[in-house]
């Protein structure tokens, strides 16, 4: 019997919608990421985050809507590299990689799983494998810019600001070595999801709804829920192997 590819849910549907609300912020403000090199490609770009970030919502549609994202995130991807060759040593500009990278795995996820194109296990260690090295970046770049991190964290939030930093910090490096190793991945991949849902709500909302006007607040909140949605979609299949597993 032809095994059934493994089905996307609710990380789906997070991933598509963060997709689109990036695409229309995109358009809004005619940038996409604060590059200019990207400025003639805009409408291109919002278009195809619109379009796929929409389409994924609907199986039928899903593995059309996939490719739009795979290439827009691809380009997004390669814009990355020149300014890493330029500074390799300025970790920032790593960051940036791996984050459009994770995007690009997400829709790459999405794709598959919608067109079998790999088998379950395939996709269960190819998006496994990807995601936990994008987790080793954030872990990295929240451990060079530390103050930085601790800067976004709300004051009201005990004990304090640089313990929830490094604490985050601790906790991505775990979840990274979790999926790496497939160690308790499904539940690394779900706690993972929920720190980056609960970092774009305490961090992210409150400064896009104190600074509706910055084009950085929403670009960023667009993108911490759609690095969430991308984590969700892989709990999602390592949850469904699971279940399959134990049928």
């Amino acid at each position: 019997m032809t095994e059934s590819p493994p089905r996307l849910d609710l990380g789906r549907h997070v991933f598509g919608v963060a997709a689109l609300a990036a695409g229309l912020i995109t358009l809004a403000w005619h940038d996409y990421n604060d590059w200019p090199q990207l400025r003639y490609l805009v409408y291109a770009a919002a278009a195809a985050q619109i379009f796929g970030g929409a389409a994924i919502q609907f199986r039928l549609s899903a593995k059309t809507g996939a490719a739009v994202l795979v290439a827009a995130y691809l380009v997004f991807v390669l814009l990355c590299v020149p300014p890493i060759v330029a500074a390799p040593r300025i970790y920032n500009s790593w960051g940036n990689f791996f984050e459009q990278f994770s995007l690009l795995t997400g829709a790459a996820i999405v794709y598959a799983g919608s067109s079998s194109l790999w088998s379950r296990e395939t996709l269960h260690r190819i998006g496994r494998i990807l995601l936990s090295v994008c987790t080793v970046s954030f872990t990295l770049e929240q451990a060079f810019y530390l103050d930085a991190t601790a800067n976004l964290v709300p004051k009201w939030v005990p004990p304090s600001q640089m313990f929830w930093a490094v604490a985050t910090t601790v906790l991505f490096a775990l979840a990274g070595v979790a999926l790496l190793t497939n160690r308790m991945a499904l539940l690394a991949a779900r706690l993972l999801t929920m720190m980056l849902v609960i970092f774009g709500l305490l961090v992210w909302v409150p400064l896009l709804l104190s600074d509706h006007h910055s084009h950085a607040n929403w670009d960023e909140t667009a993108e911490t829920f759609a690095i969430a949605g991308v984590v969700w979609l892989l709990a999602d299949v390592l949850g469904e192997d699971r279940l399959i597993g134990t049928d």
